[in-house]
């Protein structure tokens, strides 16, 4: 798949005249116009003539922006080149992101006896993929296996992360990769002296750029060094260390007990870990890893490990609920405030105005409160409904002004004490009897028992989102009496989840349960 091929260097003749045609598909902020530039800076350079152009789309709508490179070499006579490619007649096509190389071929772009096709493998998800509520994600696979049947070779590895890693864009490994691939007649110089002549960035993006001509040559890419133990930055100010190398000693110590887990369980153990760290602190990760032992315990690799593997996803996520605390932290940090400012765009010196939308329930309100008092205020109506009034109704806060900042910033700080707040009592007491009901199922149906633990999928969100949720959570389960004892039990609970899932308003999840309740009434009969 990577091993380079003779280039189209023309020779003399009708072929100095020949054109190459090239197309760039990329979405905004991936850098797609000034990687056209470079490729035209480097045609040119090496004595063509070039033409580029571009045809905009709306990102996952009309398709990303196509920026077309049309060239040949300079012979004196003004080659007529087209302004937009066409199906059947693209050279070389470099595509951004996997799903938009899959998109070129469906339109025609890519052909098996001419087209060279380059793409990154990450996933940007489209705008179908993100309103499934379940897991809408398309086969990565799929397109892969059609990219390598349809193009004349394919050139696939994530250059979105060599982008990354070297504090690059994405636009200097894609050009990284058409050197690499000698699809085009020119050095690799030629192309350093493009990115060299763009004056800002330079030595990040000649970084990615020879880590992806290397890739693209089929280059073995050293071993990566073994990572430092992650110390969440946001949970170094939790109350239950006194500093940052009682942290990092705290995280060793959690470290190491993923370590004597079974090989199979290690990754999504140490995803969980750092989830419920930096959630809350080494403590609660502490009472993560807890809980998990019990499920290692009741496990056995004859089985794979799917138990452990589904409890240490779940258990994290579970332990991760969304609440007022962890949304206003979240809007507070550092990194939210960098983010943001990258995908709008903002230049340097200018002025970023955030206002952040709030509409707290009395049920968020109580669920703030310590335990007790909490619960004091939802056993009295009266005294709710009053309080309800006064405090449902959307808000909208200026993070960027001190007083809205300094008020999230407060809110966020209360995770200190949220173990005594009852909604951590309400979410922890809910999760032991989900958590329990999985495990006791293990001797019997360990299929079952697996099940019921991916179930917690349903439980998102906070406010009216979460409500609903942890609705359907309800009447997925309320099945098990019905279902215990049989053979498809496992799938049944499946079955039901994936019809919770995939409909809002829980028509399929009515229907699913009557079908299971027939079967409940047959097997009686």
């Amino acid at each position: 798949m990577l091993e380079p091929v003779p280039s189209l260097r023309p020779s003399s003749g009708a072929a100095d005249e020949q054109v190459i045609k090239l197309a760039v598909l990329a979405v905004g902020g991936q850098g797609g116009g000034v990687l056209a530039d470079w490729i035209t800076d480097v045609a040119e350079r090496n004595g063509y003539v070039a033409q580029s152009t571009s045809v905009a789309g709306v990102a996952q709508r009309t398709g990303a922006t196509i920026y077309y490179i049309e060239m040949a070499r300079d012979t004196g006579r003004l080659p007529v080149f087209a302004l937009s490619p066409s199906q059947g007649d693209v050279d070389i096509l470099i595509a951004a992101e996997l799903m938009e190389a899959g998109r070129a071929i469906i339109r025609g772009f890519v052909t098996p006896n001419r087209t060279t096709l380059i793409a990154s493998s990450h996933r940007i998800a489209a705008v179908s993929e993100k309103i499934e509520p379940g897991d809408g994600r398309a086969s990565s696979s799929k397109v892969q296996a059609t990219a390598e049947a349809a193009s004349k070779r394919f050139i696939a590895f994530d250059m979105e992360k060599i982008a990354a890693d070297n504090g690059s864009m994405i636009s200097a490994s894609l050009l990284g990769a058409l050197a690499g691939s000698d699809a085009l007649p020119f050095t690799r110089e030629s192309y350093e002296q493009a990115i060299g002549n763009g004056g800002r960035g330079v030595k990040a993006s000649l970084a990615a750029f020879g880590v992806a001509f290397d890739r693209a040559r089929g280059v073995a890419m050293p071993a990566p060094k073994p990572a430092e133990p992650a110390i969440v930055e946001s949970a170094l100010g939790a109350g239950h260390v006194s500093g940052p190398q009682n942290m990092l000693q705290g995280w060793l110590a959690l470290a190491a007990r993923i370590d004597q887990m079974p090989v199979a369980v290690r990754d999504m153990a140490l995803r969980g870990l750092r989830k419920v760290v930096d959630y809350q602190d080494i403590a609660y990760g502490r009472e993560y890893l807890d809980r998990l032992d019990k499920a290692v315990a009741l496990d056995s690799a004859g089985h794979a490990h799917a138990l452990t593997i589904a409890a240490a996803k779940h258990l994290a996520n579970a332990m991760c609920y969304d609440d007022m605390i962890r949304v206003a932290d979240l809007k507070t940090r550092s990194t939210r405030d960098r983010r943001v400012r990258k995908e709008v765009g903002v230049k340097d010196g200018s002025v970023l105005q955030v206002t952040e939308y709030f509409h707290p329930r009395i049920e968020e309100f109580c669920g703030t409160l310590p335990a007790g008092l909490g619960s004091y205020i939802e056993n009295r109506p009266k005294l709710a409904g009053f309080l309800d009034r006064r405090i449902n109704h959307g808000r909208r806060i200026r993070t960027d002004s001190f007083a809205g900042f300094a008020a999230l910033w407060f809110i966020g700080g209360l995770r200190r004490w949220r173990r005594g707040l009852l909604r951590h009592k309400v979410e922890l007491a809910h999760l032991d009897r989900w958590y329990a009901l999985a495990l006791d199922h293990v001797g019997q149906d360990y299929a079952l028992a697996v099940e019921i633990l991916n179930c917690r999928r349903l439980i998102k969100g906070y406010s009216d989102t979460h409500v609903r949720a942890q609705s359907k959570f309800d009447r997925v389960l309320s099945a098990l009496d019905l279902l215990e004892g049989r053979d498809d039990a496992a799938d049944w609970i499946r079955r039901l989840r994936e019809a919770a899932l995939k409909d809002e308003k829980g028509d399929m999840l009515d229907g699913a349960l009557k079908t299971v309740a027939t079967l409940g009434s047959s097997s009686v009969i």
